[in-house]
């Protein structure tokens, strides 16, 4: 379950040229020209030309990997669902892990699933990068200097990339014409999909552009593409982390087992911060400074609280040695954060990002703050950056969408989906109990609701809460 979860959070989800690139009419169910073939695990394989920049159709094609886990009950099939669970990332060999699969055994009942590499990844004419993307763990860069030599880094990863016919064509306006592609070649007349965490972005404009195709969608925390305002959609994601420092506390103060029990834990992490401040805290054999405790602070799940209420109690004692080591991160494509900053681009000097930072403070004073240098790791001078930036969207004709977030989610925090679902036309939103991945993740009220809209078209009802 670990693995699923990390997967679907991802950050932070395919012709023979087929005609219409930009079409909006899908009254007619087209011929299917997909094949397929045993590719074991379970998976049947198949692939699709599309041409490499959709905004030129005489630009040299690329080849899409798709992969399907065919219905168990032919008698109560509803046909196609694809689906994409997040990153931005390969998800076919994902899918070879029998718990991935085991996940989705109900959908099966009814639904062909079909899943696909997006352009970039793996199957999908992936690209490769010659030089690594530089990563920080301490990401909160202490000066203009540490922050310019990351930038740089990062700047000369992205020329390496750009080596590809793909260079520039990553974004989701690309994908989301290849979604098109790929409900034409399976001979679908509308297209239902069920997108997890960043995948959702994909839906967003496929919605925009193709609002005739679009079948059932279920969109499981939501990255909202249709905000443009850098500082209001962050400043929602470092609230949400601010509220996770606060769980934490609450927590500390119902636990007996928690170090910090029967103290004020806030007033803790302020006197730790305002002391690493004025001079940085040993420990380890060396020293950890406010920046680095602010990066460290490793809360985002519950099963880490109790380890990391140790560390505080002992840094704020004056030993922060459980605190000195950097975090080391689950290891994810280079290639990931090329589409995810042309989706969403973010500034790459030192001034404008520290003009974010104190922005975010004013909403997150403690620990959201951050956020503005999570962003700024990945982007920083990234070639590409924003060939696709969010912005609102017409939505008019898209028939009504399920929208699920977790009432606990730092990573895609519920006023993400809640902004999209307000403007889709009919949509529902559906709060429930838990982090990212609702679905996944295994909350059943979530999933017998999933399973009825998508089977059915049948939407919970309004201010439905799945506990």
């Amino acid at each position: 379950m670990k693995k699923i979860r990390e997967f679907a959070a991802g950050g932070l989800c395919l012709l023979a040229m087929l005609s219409g690139v930009t079409g909006t009419s899908a009254a007619a169910t087209p011929k299917p020209v997909l094949s397929w073939q045993d590719c074991g695990d379970g998976l049947h394989c198949g692939s699709l030309a599309v041409p490499s920049d959709w905004a030129r159709l005489d630009q040299a094609p690329i080849t899409l990997g798709l992969a399907k886990l065919p219905a168990t009950n032919a008698a109560g099939d509803h046909g196609v669902l694809l689906m994409n669970l997040g990153g931005p990332q390969a998800q076919i060999s994902a899918f070879r892990q029998p718990a991935f699969q085991e996940r989705f055994a109900e959908l099966r009942q009814w639904f062909d699933i079909v899943i696909f590499d997006p352009r970039g990844f793996e199957a999908s004419s992936g690209v490769s990068c010659p030089l690594p993307a530089p990563a920080e763990a301490d990401y909160v860069f202490p000066d203009q200097a540490a922050f310019d030599a990351h930038a740089e880094r990062n700047a000369r990863f992205g020329r390496g990339c750009a080596a590809t016919p793909l260079a520039g064509k990553l974004d989701s306006w690309q994908v989301a014409h290849d979604l098109e592609a790929i409900r034409k070649a399976l001979g679908e007349r509308k297209l239902n999909y069920f997108g997890n965490s960043y995948c959702t972005v994909y839906a967003q404009a496929y919605a925009d552009l193709f609002p005739g195709g679009v079948g059932r969608m279920y969109l499981d925390s939501v990255m909202d593409h249709t905000n443009p305002s850098l500082r209001n959609w962050l400043g929602q994601r470092a609230r949400a982390n601010e509220r996770t420092l606060h769980r934490f506390a609450g927590w500390c103060a119902a636990e007996p087992s928690c170090a910090l029990h029967g103290r004020d834990v806030l007033t803790v992490w302020d006197e730790l911060i305002a002391r690493a401040e004025r001079q940085p805290i040993p420990g380890g054999g060396t020293t950890v400074s406010a920046e680095q405790i602010v990066a460290r602070a490793d809360i985002r799940s519950e099963r880490r609280w109790p380890a990391f209420a140790t560390a505080l109690a002992e840094a704020h004692a004056g030993d922060a040695t459980k605190l000195a080591t950097k975090p080391v991160f689950p290891p994810g494509p280079d290639v990931m954060r090329i589409p995810t900053c042309a989706d969403f681009p973010y500034p790459g000097d030192y001034r404008s990002v520290r003009e974010v930072e104190a922005s975010l403070r004013t909403v997150a004073p403690r620990l959201g703050w951050r956020q503005a240098w999570i962003w700024a790791m990945p982007c920083a001078r990234l070639p590409g950056n924003g060939t696709f930036p969010p912005h609102r969207r017409d939505f008019a004709g898209v028939p009504p969408v399920l929208v699920v977030g977790g009432v606990d989610d730092d990573n895609t925090p519920p006023e993400w989906g809640r902004h999209l679902a307000a403007q889709l036309p009919g949509a529902r939103y559906l709060a429930a109990a838990g982090d990212h991945a609702v679905y996944v993740d295994g909350n059943v009220c979530a999933r017998a609701r999933a399973h009825r809209y998508l089977t059915t078209g049948q939407l919970p009802p309004e201010n439905t809460v799945c506990a």
